[in-house]
């Protein structure tokens, strides 16, 4: 399974050198760590990588993405979503050692839930993916929500960029697992698996929530469980009634924590993306990724301008209609 870089993408950046455009980035910035970040980057130092994606997630990795974006556009972005307890972090651990065995180089992006008090998580992932980590050839960072809708962390797609560009071959992000909001994981991966298990009402709420439409292949987890051949009826008969055009999602049974159904759901992902290359649509992924991106910067700059405009204004003698008007016409050409 290969992927082509990406035609449209801007690639003035040779393997191993910055680019002329990035070494201006640089030239111009006020924070001389970041070159020598960069180089550390370049020669592959995971600690480098760390710190580039704590950087993006204190929200001062801008000129990082700047200069490393021309690298990105080669990894395969596999999306793990799901109810919580479905199994996402051990179906995750799965694919890594598949990947390995294939001689990929993976990276690994956990989404924890956090609290909406202190914003801190357990970022538990890592203890069910603790067997890959004296491998050199995985880097695994665990990301907490901070109250983010859609499962995933606000730097999540930085981190999968900064990935990109290290040079994985294979990035897989596990979502916090909200069931009806991660939609957004579908915009930001190639191959989005959704898992459901048996026996659980959060599985029959996720199908009819609308989340069939994301999935490329489905996973019907903890195979061993008694309703596991209802669960797989249940999934096909809400499929039946949808109307796909082009690929059709696969439903792959696995049993995680014994290994079981890993290489068929390998062999599922692998399908979808030599569809994916055949029909040109792999560009539309990534296009959607890069679009999701810069939807959410251009959000995230928004609701800080809008939070400083509500706190300096007063607001006297005004309805929440006007008041709104007003905020908005400050945005105006």
């Amino acid at each position: 399974m290969g992927i082509s870089p990406s035609p449209w993408r801007c690639r003035d950046l040779a393997e191993g050198s910055l680019s002329p455009r990035a070494a201006k980035t640089l030239a111009l910035s006020d924070q001389p760590a970041h070159a020598e970040l960069l180089r550390d980057f370049e020669r592959h130092k995971p600690r480098a990588l760390a710190r580039a994606i704590s950087y993006a997630e204190a929200g001062r990795g801008g000129e990082l993405i700047r200069a490393l974006y021309p690298k990105t556009g080669r990894a395969l972005t596999i999306g793990l979503t799901g109810p919580p307890g479905v199994g996402k972090s051990t179906l995750a651990s799965g694919l890594v050692r598949k990947a390995r065995s294939l001689g990929k180089r993976v990276g690994v992006v956990s989404v924890d839930p956090s609290s909406p008090f202190s914003h801190g998580a357990l970022l538990g992932d890592r203890i069910r993916l603790a067997e890959h980590f004296t491998d050199e050839a995985v880097f695994i960072r665990s990301m907490a929500s901070r109250g983010h809708l859609g499962g995933l962390a606000g730097a999540t797609a930085d981190a999968v960029v900064l990935m990109d560009a290290f040079g994985f071959d294979v990035i897989v992000i596990e979502t916090v697992g909200v069931g009806q909001s991660e939609i957004a994981i579908a915009e930001l991966a190639q191959t989005t698996l959704v898992a459901l298990q048996p026996g659980s009402g959060d599985s029959i709420q996720v199908l009819k929530a609308g989340i069939m439409e994301i999935a490329d292949v489905f996973v019907v987890n903890k195979a061993d469980h008694p309703m596991a051949d209802q669960l797989r009826r249940e999934i096909r008969s809400t499929m039946e009634m949808l109307q796909w055009s082009g690929w059709v999602p696969e439903l792959v049974a696995t049993q995680a924590l014994a290994g079981d159904g890993i290489d068929e759901l390998w062999n599922a992902i692998e399908r979808h993306m030599a569809y994916l290359n055949e029909t040109g649509e792999i560009e539309q992924r990534r296009r959607e990724a890069f679009l999701h991106q810069v939807r959410q910067l251009a959000m995230g700059r928004l609701e800080q301008r809008l939070d400083r405009a509500l706190h300096a204004e007063t607001f006297d003698c005004v309805d929440p209609y006007e008041a709104a008007d007003s905020i908005l016409s400050t945005f105006r050409p």
